[in-house]
């Protein structure tokens, strides 16, 4: 089935402004908590969301073989079951009752009221029951970074780096959507010239600029995904602030890698963004500088033109872009990422979600994390209101945004955007 909706010459009866992430070429997917309190799946045009449990039970739908309450659900786990020809077939439809040349909902009062939201109408909720979450560490930038900081310059790169996308299992319970805050986290660090471990807050909080991809079920327990096959089982991304506590890290690390320094949050931007509206992005992914082994052998373009971008805005002061970077600059690309997942028969299900890794460039204004931006420390961050940062602050927001842009079509993510906080305080009694 082809992909009609990202015919660019499109145009929707919704109003869309010129810049706007979400044309009618993007239709995302995303679940909402709608005025009357109802969790329903829905999309988004312009600045309009569209609740598609309503159109469903309005028979837009019709001729696609959907379940009855496939959009009535609170995540969008089980429509991502169904496969990529639903969801092409789903996308494609949304295009066509939106298109500026369709009267059919458009001249309908009755049912546009039911089915369409202003934004602050509805509360955004995290997209999928997440079940497995696994990062990945493939930015070749920014693990030459890291290493030239923890050993040397020639040292580098681990052994392993450039024949396997790494990668670790993490948690998925600590995964929220944008607008969420988090507590700064505490846990053991062992401070400069001790040898006794201390505990208390994380001094050196950090964000990682990543993106993170959705899967469908994919595979039987045994059974691998060949790496010509990956992309059938991505549904789509989401922009992945991955945080990190560099100091508890850096103690707990050895020898089984991140545990606390990780797992206390990670926030995703709330719409996921299909693997077909980004179809027109693709680009070559960076050569591989050694030969790699068949299995994680491919053709064609795997990578995607994602220009990305992180500010950082303290309480009552301007944001200050700290980073511009790109997706493309991935060294292992998702299909080289979900290929090496499963070639030992790990079974993948639908909601699971691999998170790219730091996501940094080749020049210091394109790193994807403090760590490297202030280099450790050393070279404090200035911001717009005339403070400087090394690491993230208390009451400091980070946000990130990314969209891709070609022939006039632009196709983005809109934004995750978290608040730190201090450590979490327990309310006492009779309070």
């Amino acid at each position: 089935m082809p992909i009609s909706a990202n015919n660019p010459d499109r145009k929707s009866w919704l109003h869309v402004d010129k810049n706007s992430d979400f044309p009618i070429q993007n239709i995302p997917f995303g679940v909402f908590l709608t005025r009357d309190d109802i969790i329903t799946i829905g999309t988004r045009i312009g600045d309009t969301a569209i609740d598609l449990g309503a159109l469903h039970q309005l028979g837009y739908f019709d001729g696609i073989p959907l379940t009855d309450d496939i959009f009535l659900q609170d995540s969008l786990n089980d429509f991502i079951a169904d496969g990529r020809k639903t969801w092409r077939a789903v996308r494609n439809r949304i295009a066509e009752i939106f298109d500026a040349e369709n009267h059919v909902l458009k001249d309908n009062k009755k049912h546009k009221e039911v089915v369409l939201f202003r934004l602050d109408e509805i509360e955004m909720q995290l997209p999928v029951q997440i079940g497995d979450y696994t990062d990945f560490y493939s930015s070749i930038e920014h693990a030459t970074n890291v290493g030239t900081m923890f050993r040397d310059p020639e040292n580098a790169l681990m052994p392993n780096w450039l024949h396997i996308p790494v990668g670790y299992h993490g948690r998925s319970s600590s995964i929220i959507p944008s607008g969420i805050p988090i507590h700064r986290p505490q846990g053991q660090t062992l401070p400069a010239g001790s040898d006794t471990p201390v505990f208390g807050p994380s001094k050196l909080v950090d964000f990682e600029l990543e993106m993170a991809f959705i899967t469908t079920d994919a595979n039987d327990l045994g059974e691998p995904i060949p790496i010509d096959e990956a992309e059938e089982y991505i549904f789509g991304l989401v922009l992945f602030n991955d945080w990190s506590a560099r100091d508890i890290q850096k103690w707990e690390y050895v020898p089984l890698g991140p545990f606390l320094a990780k797992s206390f949050a990670s926030s995703i931007s709330p719409w996921i963004v299909t693997l077909d509206a980004l179809e027109p992005f693709r680009v070559e992914s960076p050569k591989p500088l050694k030969p790699q082994l068949p299995y994680l052998q491919y053709k064609g373009k795997k990578s995607y033109d994602i220009k990305l971008e992180v500010a950082i805005k303290p309480k009552s002061a301007k944001e200050t872009i700290v980073s511009r970077s790109n997706f493309k600059y991935m060294y292992w690309n998702m299909a080289q990422q979900l290929a090496h997942h499963t070639v030992n028969g790990c079974p993948v299900n639908s909601g699971d979600m691999m998170g790219s890794g730091t996501i940094s460039g080749p020049t210091p204004d394109s790193y994807g994390s403090m760590l490297e931006l202030s280099w450790r420390g050393e070279k404090p961050v200035k911001l717009k209101d005339g403070t400087t940062r090394k690491f993230i602050n208390d009451y400091d927001t980070v946000i990130m945004r990314g969209h891709c842009e070609k022939d006039g079509t632009r196709i983005g993510f809109g934004e995750v955007s978290t608040e730190l906080l201090p450590v979490f305080e327990p309310k006492k009694a009779g309070k």
